[in-house]
Parts: C-alpha cells; sequence; structure tokens
C-alpha cells in the first residue's frame, strides 16, 4: 500500500542533514554550556553560533534578541503573559487578537482575563484574513499587546503582518505574531515588518521537537519566564537544549534554502488537488485560495464526518488531519471553521492536508481518488446526506 504522510502542519519528519548537525551535541559535546570547562565551552559555542544564525535569517538587529524555548506553545505563552503583566504595572489592561488563533493563544488570553485583562477577539471573515483597519479600530490607550498569528495552523491563510505591525508602531502599541507555520514558507524580516514578539518552533521545520524560540526586540521587556539560573540572559532558566537548538538553525537555513522551490512546485501540485477535490459535490476549500501556506489545503465535505474520512483515508496509507493537533481528541467542530462562518453540519466534515517537499504528481493523484471515493462510500451511509439531497429534490 502506498504510504503518504500529509499531516506536515502538525509536525515534519526529522531530516537527515538536521540529525548530523545534532549528533555530535548528543554523542560526544554533550557538556552544559554553563560549565567553563572545554566540553561546555564547546556546547555553549554551538549554542550562540545557532543563536547568531537564526537571528540573521529572521532579520534581527542583534542574536541577543533571540531567547530559546521549548517550543511554540511556551514562546506564545511567554510573549503574551510576559509583556500583558508587565504592561499592566502601566495600566495597560487591554489585549487583542483574533478568533482563529491557536489555542496556545486563546488559552492563554483566556487564562489573563482572569487577572483583570480585557480581551477584543478580531473577526477574520470568509477568506480567513484579518482586516488591518479593524486591528487600529480596536486599539485602545489601554491596549497592552497585539497578537495575531502569520499563518493560520489549520486553513493557512497568511496575514497582512507588515501592515498590522505598522499600525501597532504607528501607535505604540507592542506586536506579537505566532510564525509557528510561517517559518520557512513565507519570507520574514521582523524589522522591516514591524514584529516585537515572533513566536517559532523547530518541529514544523523538520527540525526536533522540543525546540523553539523567541524573538523579543530590543526595548521590549516581558516579564521573566522560569526563575532559577541566569540562562537566556536570566529570562529563562534552564539547562539549554543544545543538539536541539543546533538543529533548530539547521532546518531553518535549510528551509528558507528552499522557500522559492516551495512555492512554485508545492503549490503547483497543491492547486491541482485542489481543482480534484472540487469536482466533488457539495464541497468547498476553507481560507482564500491564495494567500494561503504552499502546503496546506483545508476543505470540507458536506454530508459526512470528518472523523470517519479521515480514519478511512488512514487505513488507505494516507495521514491527513481535521485541523489542529492540539485540539485532536475534541469532538467539537473546529474554531478555526467555525471563525469564518461555517456552520457547525459543515465544519464537521472537514480534512486539512498539509504537504512537504518531497509530495509528488503520483500522491497527488492517489489521494485525490482515494478522498472521491470515501466521501462517496461515507455519503451513502450518511442519513445526513440522504436528507441534503430529499431537500435538493424538493427545492
Amino acid at each position: 500500500m502506498r504510504k503518504i504522510y500529509a499531516d506536515n502542519a502538525a509536525t515534519t519528519a526529522l531530516s537527515p542533514e538536521v540529525l548530523e548537525a545534532m549528533m555530535p551535541y548528543l554523542t560526544e559535546v554533550y557538556g552544559n554550556p554553563s560549565s567553563l570547562y572545554e566540553i561546555g565551552a564547546k556546547a555553549k559555542e554551538a549554542v550562540e553560533t545557532a543563536r547568531m544564525k537564526i537571528a540573521g535569517l529572521i532579520g534581527a538587529k542583534s542574536a541577543s534578541e533571540i531567547y530559546f524555548t521549548s517550543g511554540g506553545s511556551e514562546s506564545d505563552n511567554w510573549a503574551l503573559k510576559g509583556v500583558a503583566r508587565a504592561m499592566k504595572k502601566r495600566g495597560k489592561t487591554h489585549i487583542i487578537t483574533t478568533k482563529f488563533e491557536h489555542h496556545a493563544i486563546l488559552h492563554t488570553v483566556h487564562a489573563l482575563k482572569k487577572e483583570g485583562f480585557t480581551v477584543t477577539y478580531l473577526e477574520v471573515y470568509e477568506n480567513g484574513i484579518v482586516r488591518p483597519e479593524d486591528v487600529e479600530a480596536a486599539i485602545t490607550d489601554e491596549t497592552a499587546i497585539v497578537s495575531v498569528m502569520y499563518a493560520n495552523n489549520e486553513i493557512g491563510t497568511i496575514q497582512p503582518i507588515a501592515e498590522i505591525g505598522k499600525i501597532c508602531r504607528d501607535r505604540g502599541v507592542i506586536f506579537h505574531t505566532d510564525a509557528v507555520q510561517a517559518m520557512g514558507n513565507v519570507p520574514i524580516d521582523v524589522e522591516e515588518q514591524n514584529i516585537d514578539l515572533l513566536s517559532m518552533t523547530a518541529h514544523k521545520l523538520h527540525g526536533p521537537k522540543g525546540c523553539g524560540a523567541l524573538y523579543i526586540r530590543k526595548g521590549v521587556r516581558p516579564q521573566v519566564l522560569i526563575d532559577g539560573g541566569a540562562q537566556e540572559r536570566n529570562m529563562r532558566a534552564g539547562t539549554e537544549n543544545v543538539a536541539g537548538i543546533v538543529g533548530f538553525a539547521k532546518a531553518l537555513e535549510l528551509a528558507i534554502g528552499g522557500m522559492e522551490y516551495r512555492k512554485e512546485h508545492v503549490t503547483k501540485l497543491r492547486n491541482r488537488l485542489i481543482d480534484e477535490l472540487l469536482t466533488i459535490e457539495r464541497s468547498r476549500l476553507n481560507g482564500d485560495r491564495d494567500r494561503r501556506l504552499p502546503g496546506n489545503l483545508n476543505m470540507c465535505f458536506e454530508g459526512i464526518e470528518g472523523e470517519s474520512l479521515l480514519l478511512m483515508l488512514d487505513m488507505n496509507g494516507i495521514s491527513s488531519s481535521s485541523g489542529s493537533a492540539c485540539t485532536s481528541g475534541s469532538l467539537d467542530p473546529s474554531h478555526v471553521l467555525l471563525a469564518i462562518g461555517l456552520p457547525h453540519e459543515i465544519a464537521h466534515g472537514s480534512m486539512r492536508l498539509s504537504f512537504s517537499d518531497d509530495i509528488t504528481e503520483e500522491d497527488i493523484d492517489y489521494i485525490a481518488d482515494r478522498v472521491k471515493y470515501i466521501v462517496g462510500y461515507l455519503r451513502n451511509m450518511s442519513p445526513l446526506w440522504e436528507k441534503i439531497k430529499k431537500e435538493e429534490g424538493n427545492a
């Protein structure tokens, strides 16, 4: 049976080049970077070299603006809680975000509401794109931070980050973006795009799990994340994940190096599959067709349950999802799909496919064939589809 992994938005395979870069720091240079002896100094040097590399790849002014974390969720938590609590001391208790952020943002602002913060959730409209004018209209004198994800993790839509960043900079408001899905897929320059804080992680880039970073522009001072040691300039205590950090830097370098190929090759094949699947009766593409990540495809098929579709795809060798891996145990329809205006019964029939560079035309053809067959098979057993067709006939 053909095996196709099409859930790269959840996590990616570790690339051989990244593993090769990491190996010395798993086997030979295993010293603690805070130690003074040679094996520790070499580990420290590797961390700082990676820090400089990542800073350069995202357009940061200084390597000291990169703080390593355990991943995107930790970076999001630190950005929001750290800045919000610091700004509360200045009387700023208002947060602006969107209705379709990752739960690492939405659950964090919910926790901050219990501390007395107010939150404005921006609309994302049918195309899944935030309007900069809505951001500007929402900012008040009490606004502490604006957080808008760079690219949505479920429907892949890319936001007008530079425009939003400029609005925030002009209004003197701190701007954070969760760029976990965008890194390596779109050009990012934190200086040109007026970004104050940016969350990233390695495992979406064919890097290791458990390693991420938060860019913090010089002059922005969030509260300390973890007390207990001098690591990360006294902001996040804990012995550094040296191998993970080295792997992260290598993965980001490779991802950015392959960005043009990804934009052309993967986008072309993704669009071919979209066209094929839109021939299915009562199917729809979720989110803007053009302003989306190269490897992202999110569709709904009326009259079926998304979970059944995913299970049957898995039986046919295709790994896919219905949305965020962080909410895969939930039976509720995706909050992202509800945010773009889909009714519950349609949102339930969703499928997300997310491709890597190794996707082939043969893979695309196989996926199209299997999805068409499975949707038809499930609809033949579905009372909901029978009802839809009956209502159609009576219309």
